[in-house]
């Protein structure tokens, strides 16, 4: 027997304009991780999560995703996953990046003052 839907989440909706250099909220939970989205223009700081790896799945624009060995570049559709411990940050490619993250709920961010 199918799971009832509880209800429909319409990304291309929530999309929407900021004029927020970032913003980030929550879409949906999914047992003990949360599924969000993140809309930036900007640069976020370098942190690091010690208890969870996070996922990032770009669905508009273009992410840098920093990393103390390099940056990866990630499309619309493309998708990229953090272990847990790794130092990192996320940047907007060309003027506005829309993407979604999985992590725990609980998940701890420890920011680094870096550069």
């Amino acid at each position: 027997m199918p799971l009832p839907i509880t209800d429909i989440t319409d990304i291309n909706k929530r999309t929407g304009t900021t004029s927020e250099n970032y913003r980030n909220f929550p879409l949906t939970h999914l047992n003990d991780h949360v599924i969000r989205m993140s809309i930036m223009t900007g640069d976020f700081y370098w942190h690091y999560h010690p208890n969870s790896d996070e996922t990032f799945m770009v669905v508009e624009g273009v992410l840098l995703l920093d990393l103390e060995e390099g940056t990866l570049e990630l499309n619309k559709g493309q998708m990229a996953t953090v272990p847990k411990n790794m130092l990192h940050r996320t940047r907007a490619a060309n003027g506005r990046s829309v993407n979604l993250t999985v992590e725990l709920t609980a998940m701890e961010t420890v920011r680094i003052d870096k550069d």
